[in-house]
């Protein structure tokens, strides 16, 4: 069975690569897609190209993994792949409230499922929008997103965490930053 995990994916999070893994392991093929809109362009972190190429290699070692992207409705996407099952992650119950209603939604205009998998507890409170405010100020989220996601928040951020790193240095020795 070859199902989708679509999101915007603004970066991956460890909290997504857990659902991902879980995901790959249940079913034969699971499609990761960027879903593009373009009433939000502008308002991404990362591009489009710059979220693929994260994504591929985040999950380079998950051999029935693939990456794509489509801007419009998922069950346009669904529909032109002929694939019925959505996978979505949830972290907390306002999660579910939120996700819920897009799985009717999706249910009722484009005859596909939603099956929900629950992140890991110690990722239930990771957000892409939560890494990327903690990245912005030079924070260190390796412990929250997989490696290509680090890189690519230390480049996107390089000033913020250059600047951490001398008040820290400077901390250290005693002298003003």
């Amino acid at each position: 069975m070859n199902v989708v995990f679509s999101g915007s994916f603004d970066p991956i999070t460890s909290g997504h690569m857990d659902v991902l893994t879980r995901a790959s392991r249940m079913f034969d093929h699971v499609t990761v897609t960027v879903m593009h809109n373009a009433r939000k362009q502008g308002r991404h972190l990362f591009t489009l190209e710059e979220r693929l190429a994260i994504l591929v290699e985040a999950t380079a070692h998950l051999p029935n993994v693939s990456v794509d992207t489509f801007g419009g409705l998922l069950v346009d996407y669904m529909a032109q792949q002929g694939k019925g099952i959505i996978i979505r992650g949830l972290r907390a119950v306002s999660d579910y409230e939120y996700e819920l209603q897009i799985a009717h939604l999706n249910r009722q205009i484009g005859e596909v499922e939603t099956i929900f998998i629950m992140a890991a507890t110690r990722w239930s409170f990771v957000s892409s929008s939560m890494v990327r405010e903690i990245a912005s100020y030079g924070g260190d989220v390796s412990e929250m997103v997989p490696k290509a996601s680090a890189k690519a928040l230390r480049e996107k951020f390089a000033a913020e965490y250059a600047e951490r790193a001398a008040r820290q240095a400077a901390e250290a020795t005693g002298s003003p930053a």
